[in-house]
């Protein structure tokens, strides 16, 4: 599964578990923003004579989605449907199809959807026992140098701590200016092929009256465009920073149960990306409350007005590359991030089984060992379970600022 821009083929990490979940379950349905490229991977995968491509973008296919889904679904033993989002009652179609096939063959329906269908209210059958979600975010860094992959998480919880140095070095990624990257994001268009601020800003600007005026409309009713504007700037301005609904709403005028409902579709179509806190403790009182960032760095910049990016972006360039290394893996582990209440804090939070890897990401070139007093306190509270941690820095050195605490070049993991 590739996507194709000139002639730059980059494939996809996710394509993997796509090829492994179609040899075992009857529905695979891929999620994520629009424009993060699904279109693409499902259509390439497998021959189109074998599997027919629907989309419901088109205006006849949707029709008969909406008045005749059996038999839409009904076309080809095995199918490709994409923005099923679009029209709810396909899923219900899909579901008689499988429930009706004695075999329950595997790979039969491959569906798309640029909402996320377990949790839109709209959608009551999620398929369950019958699909497997899978999630597309915007590319990665490695993704979009033709690696197909995310970081090197697996490979740090695969290797012992102190072989950590060893292993960032011997697996050579490019150095990068993490600027450029937050400033082009990952969405393929102006990712790979918009080369100029001024195009890719162009491109940002249609994608989100698309999505405003479309996108949105058809999950909820949105009763002011311009509010849900103001919004959407609040929360791109605020990257990194816990979640205040309240606040939010006194600074854009809005009643908090409006924010609330509009926060959630945020999420929901696969913008607003809320970090949860890591609250399993012993002895400290947490902060709960989970923290705000964008699925893509490149368009939070343009919806923020902002012409560079901050600490919080780097960070955020960090999240995305762990949802994607996470979303992909069938034994799924979880990322957050953990704050106490007297301010003791760290970025991310890998819980991988049994054990914790703790995260912190340093605009410095040079990091000094008083970056690392949080991680220390994080390791101090978990004892065991909690591996080396992990201090990502803009400069490109590798040491250990402490006993259990290695700083390294961020471009080097992610």
């Amino acid at each position: 599964m590739i996507i194709i821009h000139g002639v730059a083929i980059l494939p996809r990490h996710v394509s993997a578990a796509l090829a492994q979940a179609a040899e075992v379950m009857p529905v695979i349905v891929v999620t994520g923003a629009r424009q993060t490229g699904k279109s693409t991977l499902v259509r390439d995968f497998g021959p189109a004579d074998d599997r027919p491509y629907l989309t419901l973008d088109e205006l006849d296919v949707l029709d008969q989605a909406i008045s005749s889904p059996d038999d839409l679904v009904g076309r080809a033993d095995r199918l490709t449907i994409d923005e099923v989002q679009r029209a709810p009652n396909v899923l219900l179609a899909v579901k008689r199809a499988v429930d009706g096939d004695r075999r329950r063959r595997p790979g039969r329906f491959l569906l798309t959807g640029s909402a996320n269908l377990l949790v839109m209210k709209r959608v009551s059958e999620s398929l369950a026992g019958r699909a497997t979600y899978l999630t597309l975010w915007p590319l990665t860094r490695r993704e979009q140098i033709g690696l197909a992959r995310p970081g090197l998480w697996d490979e740090l919880l695969a290797t012992p701590d102190a072989e950590w140095p060893d292993l960032l070095k011997s697996h050579r990624a490019p150095k990068e200016d993490w600027r450029d990257l937050a400033r082009r994001g990952g969405y393929p268009v102006p990712a790979r092929n918009l080369k100029t601020a001024e195009t890719r800003a162009i491109w940002f600007a249609g994608y989100t009256q698309t999505y405003l005026e479309r996108d949105l409309s058809e999950l909820s009713s949105v009763a002011s465009l311009p509010d849900l504007r103001r919004l959407i700037r609040a929360v791109c301005l605020r990257l990194g920073q816990l979640v205040n609904q309240s606040e939010l709403g006194r600074d854009v005028a809005t009643p908090q149960a409006t924010v609330h409902r509009w926060m959630n579709l945020l999420e929901v179509s696969y913008q607003l990306v809320r970090l949860p806190a890591y609250a399993v403790n012993r002895t400290k009182r947490l902060i709960k409350t989970p923290k705000l960032y964008w699925a893509d760095t490149g368009l939070a910049m343009y919806l923020a007005g902002l012409p560079e990016p901050t600490g919080a972006h780097l960070e955020n360039l960090v999240l995305t590359d762990l949802l994607t290394w996470r979303d992909a893996r069938l034994d799924r582990p979880e990322v957050f991030y953990w704050r106490t209440s007297n301010g003791e804090e760290v970025d991310f939070v890998i819980e991988s089984g049994d054990t914790l890897l703790p995260i912190e990401v340093k605009i410095a070139n040079k990091p000094r060992t008083g970056d690392a007093k949080h991680i220390r306190a994080f390791r101090e509270e978990y004892g065991r379970r909690s591996r080396s941690g992990l201090v990502l820095h803009t400069g490109d050195s590798i040491e250990w600022l402490a006993p259990g605490i290695l700083a390294c070049p961020w471009w080097r993991v992610v």
